[in-house]
């Protein structure tokens, strides 16, 4: 099956919205540990409250739900085998590059 010029712009594209989201993903979360309350549903609905309204979650959050919208429309031209691996391709990119090694 021959991939389109959209169909690789789109993979490369969630490919990119799924790696580089990552990192502020982590950074955006920091501080959720000390969020703690006594009962187990209050713990929840204190955990989502603190990470619904911290924009440095929220945003980088949104980007990466996007690009699984993307992922799924462009799923059903490309075919799942060959889809998956340029995106996981493509992923592992983004992260591999974003590794501070010197630590």
């Amino acid at each position: 099956m021959a991939l389109s010029a959209y169909d690789i712009f789109s993979l490369l594209m969630v490919s990119l919205l799924w790696g580089a989201t990552n990192p502020f993903l982590r950074k955006g979360a920091e501080g959720l540990e000390a969020v703690q309350e006594d009962k187990t549903v209050k713990q929840l609905f204190s955990e989502l409250k603190f990470l619904i309204f911290n924009y440095k979650y929220v945003i980088p959050f949104l980007l990466n739900q996007s690009g699984s919208l993307v992922f799924y429309i462009t799923l059903a031209s490309t075919g799942a085998f060959l889809g998956m691996f340029l995106t996981t391709v493509g992923i592992t990119l983004c992260i591999a590059s974003s590794v501070n090694i010197n630590t």
